[in-house]
């Protein structure tokens, strides 16, 4: 059949890796009518020239899971399908030439091990015995992964298509999606032509596998996919007498990585400053296509590549290639339902690891379509991340030039992005900038991560050990525990729902009780079905029928469509208000004396008792006091109007400086936080992480009828926990911990850290990680014997089940 045909049940837009991976996918679950379009030949727009590296590790637990999948599936498909996917398991060997590098790698194989993934640190020496044609002056170290692979792109994409067709998807090449037809937050169909005619698929669902036409094929759809292309630069070497197969190596520090391919050496680049294309679309005749040659560009990385291999100065050239592919503002791919529309989802921009991530990618988003939830936790990748300013071509043109590099740049802790900053600011920030304020950037919003002292330069000196900034956050940490501190909080999201039905939908939606006095907060979490975190919220009651949602600024999009897509036939209005109102926080012991000095209102525990929020005069403005906190001290959220935050803030600071009261930044509230045991949503806390498990009961309601996974927090308060969410500190106060550290429990990895960082007060570095405990009673699990594992390191480690800081919350509820 040449026509596609009148109806499908999903139409995938791209015949790359991707949407063949989808594809296969959608069939092996039993999908029927599945289409697959293609604007030319399959694989002719990245997928063809792909280097074809499978690496089983990533930076998180569940795109390792989903890396590791794309091997097990590889390494089969010839045998289900007959084609040869050149898939082998060569290992790989990552090279450092810097101690910073070698403290990496080094903390990349603890967490390899605690993913359960085979992984060995070896020495210079050892290096050169798995890759002898390595000078290995100046390198520190290296790890090696045996399971590592390399595979054919090509055949990969094209075995995972046959299998697709073989359970009855049907895919047309040559045929051009030119439109989508939507009708509110769906699409209805499918605009195609070829050269047979034209034509309208209607369907159920659309996916978006068009790679770098993603951004385009997205806003047909009415969403907004953030990718830009840019020239990745590879060359192949003549063939090399006596050439025998060899583990991809790695050599980031030189932007370098090396595979053997029939018997000559591919030599590939992830240069610090990348080169956008496509700035005025892609040429309408792109497939198999090559870009201009740059030998300029790529020069000094062949210099450094012919000292470190230096076979390559003994070889020719054989190819010089120049693709297009495509990257997104933060390096991670693009996975998921578009949380503009209910039926069009995502899985592009795969950041020049498609091959490795295909397979995983589409056996991921393939079950989420079937199931209707997520299968794991997806947040990493998932599409509600990205901001809509973030699909701004001038923005994406600016930030593409440095992603690219970051795939091979140092991956310190902390490391802020250099391009495409300052497009979202608070109404404070240039009273922060004037007093020292060090940025870091978070969706888009310029946030004060910690503050320089007189002469002190405003800039982060990046390390793995302690940075440049570690006593300027201890000053900030101490003067919240022990005085008062001052710290913006504008960019966290604010959703107005208000309506007749607020408070009905949000009993529905959220676990705690929404049946409150105006006035009161509520701090709660929207659940799944099976009472896996979606949000970590805060809900305050305005009024009757109007409540304030404040969610992480990360997530503000996405609790937003979490919100609208079960709002039903209820009679409410969800308003994004997050530019509407600046928030300064002023916490610590004193906080209460400092707002008393610029407030004639009463903030006594009888008129303003903790998880309250009262309208207040400040200075000669209005505002809102929220008496809650995210550091653990007594403290205030003071919610200001914008066109007041200015003089709002020359109040406080005044008052203030009297006091000695401090200006603290992001990098303090996180230290206090962990501190206290507070879980950070993303990190601790995920939609595959249980409320009960997590530790927050206390936060589901019991008193009220069902809401979103009532069922299944009943179900595991009947049959009891399986995991435990634990607090960890360092016996050594040296070491840090960042997160994804093993977790040791009588000398056996049991678990690895979520989130970690260091407890100025506690006196050590402090995790939170997860334990399997089934069957075990509190006591049992914290009698053991516990240790972190930190780059190779063990170290010993004390657990709690309660906050090591303040564990009855007397400090945050002081009268």
């Amino acid at each position: 059949m040449s026509i596609p045909p009148p109806h499908a049940r999903v139409v995938i837009i791209g015949g790359g890796v991707i949407g063949a991976s989808v594809a296969y996918h959608l069939t092996k679950l039993g999908w029927n009518d599945v289409v697959l379009l293609e604007r030319k030949q399959m694989c002719s727009g990245t997928t063809w020239h792909a280097a074809g590296l499978i690496a089983q590790l990533r930076a998180s637990q569940n795109m390792t899971r989903l890396a590791k999948y794309s091997q097990e599936l590889y390494g089969n498909l010839e045998a289900e399908t007959g084609m040869s996917t050149g898939f082998k398991r060569v290992g790989s060997i990552t090279a450092a030439l810097t101690a910073e590098r070698h403290e990496e790698l080094l903390r990349q194989a603890s967490m390899a091990r605690a993913f359960g993934v085979e992984v060995e640190p070896i020495t210079p020496d050892e290096v050169k015995a798995k890759y002898p044609h390595l000078n290995c002056d100046g390198v520190t170290g290296g790890v090696y992964l045996p399971l590592d692979g390399q595979g054919d792109p090509s055949n990969i994409a094209l075995a995972l298509a046959k299998g697709a067709k073989l359970r009855g998807a049907d895919i047309f090449e040559r045929v051009k999606v030119t439109d989508l037809r939507r009708d509110g937050r769906r699409v209805t169909g499918v605009n195609w032509q070829s050269e047979e005619g034209r034509g309208t698929i209607a369907c159920d669902h659309v996916v978006n596998c068009a790679g770098m036409w993603g951004h385009e094929v997205g806003k047909m759809a009415g969403t907004n996919v953030p990718l830009h292309a840019c020239e990745h630069f590879y060359i192949v070497s003549e063939k090399i007498p006596g050439l025998s197969q060899l583990p991809v190596l790695r050599v980031p520090d030189e932007c370098a990585y090396y595979k053997e391919d029939a018997g000559s050496i591919l030599l590939g680049a992830f240069e610090p400053k990348a080169k956008p294309w496509g700035m005025d679309g892609i040429p309408e005749s792109f497939e198999f296509d090559q870009l201009p040659e740059d030998f300029d560009h790529f020069e000094p990385i062949l210099e450094w590549a012919v000292n470190r291999l230096p076979i390559l100065a003994e070889t020719g050239i054989q190819t010089f290639f120049n693709g297009p592919e495509s990257f997104t503002p933060d390096d991670a791919y693009h996975l998921g339902l578009a949380p503009e529309m209910d039926n069009v989802w995502v899985a592009a921009g795969f950041n020049s690891i498609g091959i490795q991530s295909a397979g995983g990618a589409g056996m991921a988003l393939a079950t989420w379509m079937d199931e209707g939830e997520k299968p794991i936790d997806l947040g990493d990748v998932d599409i509600s991340r990205m901001q809509p300013f973030q699909g701004n071509k001038t923005y994406l043109f600016e930030r593409s030039k440095e992603t690219l590099g970051l795939l091979y740049a140092d991956h310190f802790p902390f490391l802020q992005k250099t391009t495409a900053r300052g497009v979202r600011r608070s109404p404070f920030h240039e009273h922060l900038k004037a007093r020292g304020a060090v940025f870091g950037e978070l969706a888009g919003w310029e946030r004060a991560n910690w503050f320089a002292n007189e002469g002190q330069s405003a800039a982060y000196n990046y390390t793995w050990k302690r940075q440049n900034w570690f006593e300027n956050r201890a000053q900030e940490h101490r003067a919240v525990r022990e005085n008062v501190g001052i710290y913006d909080m504008s960019s966290f999201g604010k959703l107005r729902v208000e309506g007749a039905d607020a408070e009905t939908f949000l009993n529905h939606v959220a676990g705690g009780n929404m049946s409150v006095p105006v006035g009161k907060i509520v701090y709660t979490q929207f659940l799944n079905s099976r009472g896996g975190i979606e949000a970590d919220v805060t809900i305050t009651r305005l009024s009757d029928s109007v409540y304030l949602v404040v969610t992480p600024a990360a997530t503000r999009l996405a609790d937003e469509t979490w919100l609208r897509r079960h709002v039903g036939d209820q009679r409410v209005v969800i308003t994004d208000v997050t530019a509407g109102e600046a928030v300064l926080a002023i916490m610590g012991p004193n906080s209460r004396k400092l707002l008393q000095a610029v407030s004639p209102n009463d903030f006594s525990n009888i008129a303003n008792p903790f998880g309250t929020a009262q309208v207040i005069e400040i200075g000669m403005g209005l505002a809102r006091a929220h008496r809650v906190t995210y550091v653990g001290e007594l403290g205030w959220e003071i919610y200001v109007p914008s066109d007041m935050a200015g003089h709002v803030f020359e109040t406080v600071n005044a008052a203030g400086e009297a006091m000695a009261a401090k200006l603290c930044g992001m990098h303090m509230m996180d230290s206090c936080r962990i501190e206290k045991a507070f879980r950070h949503f993303g990190h601790d806390i995920t939609c595959e992480d249980h409320v009960l498990e997590a530790g927050l009961g206390f936060a589901v309601s019991k008193d009220k009828p069902s809401f979103i996974g009532s069922d299944a927090v009943q179900r595991k308060r009947d049959n009891g926990l399986e995991r435990r969410l634990l607090q960890f500190r360092l016996k050594d106060p040296e070491p840090l911990l960042y997160h994804a550290e093993p977790i040791l429990r009588n000398g056996e990895i049991v678990g690895h850290l979520t989130s970690g960082s260091y407890g100025h007060t506690l006196g050590g570095a402090i995790g939170l990680g997860y334990l399997p405990c089934k069957g075990e009673t509190a006591s049992e699990l914290l009698a053991s014997s516990y240790e972190i594992e930190v780059a190779g390191r063990r170290v010993s480690a004390e657990a709690s089940l309660k906050p090591m800081y303040d564990p009855k919350s007397e400090r945050v509820k002081q009268g």
